[in-house]
């Protein structure tokens, strides 16, 4: 027999406000419409990074599992993830500039379980600094 629990507040056992809820990765979602279900944490970003990538060289603006940042030369950047991915061939980077007055595409490879590699490109010529630029992952983490 299946119960529901129904409240207006999860707190942790001090009372402090603070809680810790785990998910587990059968957990589903009904979709919006209702007539469709997810795997809630399939569906969620793994990492996601802003880049200030000027000539003066690279640092993170803003990330979420990321943990540092190489500058490998023009345009080319590795970024290095607090938590693994389960293997190079069950996530994807998604990647690109935010365009303020030039147009470019990044196109990233190279990735590892631990990092990705992104070098952005002008038109698909040469590689460029862009500021900003950053990438989100999608996938399975380790």
């Amino acid at each position: 027999m299946s119960s529901q629990l129904n409240v207006d507040t999860i707190v942790d056992k001090a009372g402090s406000g603070g809680t810790n809820v785990k998910v587990a990765n059968t957990s589903t979602y009904i979709s919006d419409g209702g007539s469709a279900t997810q795997n809630t944490v399939q569906g969620l970003l793994k990492a996601w990074v802003r880049i200030d990538g000027d000539a003066s060289g690279a640092s993170i603006d803003d990330s979420f599992n990321c943990a540092g940042i190489t500058d490998n030369g023009t345009g080319d950047y590795s970024v290095t993830r607090t938590n693994n991915m389960s293997s190079v061939d069950t996530y994807y980077v998604v990647d690109g500039q935010f365009v303020n007055s030039a147009n470019a595409n990044g196109v990233d490879y190279a990735n590892s379980t631990s990092s990705s590699l992104v070098r952005y490109k002008v038109f698909d010529t040469s590689a460029t600094d862009r500021d900003p630029v950053g990438y989100a992952v999608v996938g399975d983490l380790a």
